[in-house]
């Protein structure tokens, strides 16, 4: 059996209710590039938690939209560790929708290393 690297996704890695959503939409502190901006707000739980907002606007298929939080959640578990203890939220630009995996996991990859 192998091992993960970043430690998998657990249901302790999301941000699962409302109020922890609009605590980092309130008060976090943005890093943007083209494709994602992410939202960052300190957290005590001593791990990094993620939350994913992908638009209709952004992609107008389902398909396009997990395609978009496959590659999200993949990026972060490879670099959760390194992200600290922070609570994120990633949103996905328009641009994003037509961009192949290697571009959006660099772009994301980015985007860990200046939030941390």
């Amino acid at each position: 059996m192998q091992q993960q690297v970043g430690g998998g996704y657990p249901r302790s890695s999301r941000l699962t209710r409302p109020a922890e959503y609009a605590r980092v939409f309130a008060g976090a502190r943005r890093v943007a590039d083209r494709y994602f901006t992410v939202l960052v707000i300190r957290n005590d739980r001593g791990r990094a938690r993620l939350g994913v907002a992908v638009s209709k606007k952004t992609a107008r298929s389902a398909v396009a939209r997990n395609r978009i939080k496959r590659q999200i959640r993949e990026t972060f578990r490879l670099h959760q560790v390194e992200v600290g203890s922070n609570d994120l939220v990633v949103i996905a630009k328009p641009p994003a929708r037509a961009m192949q995996g290697a571009i959006l996991n660099t772009s994301l990859s980015r985007l860990w290393q200046r939030v941390s």
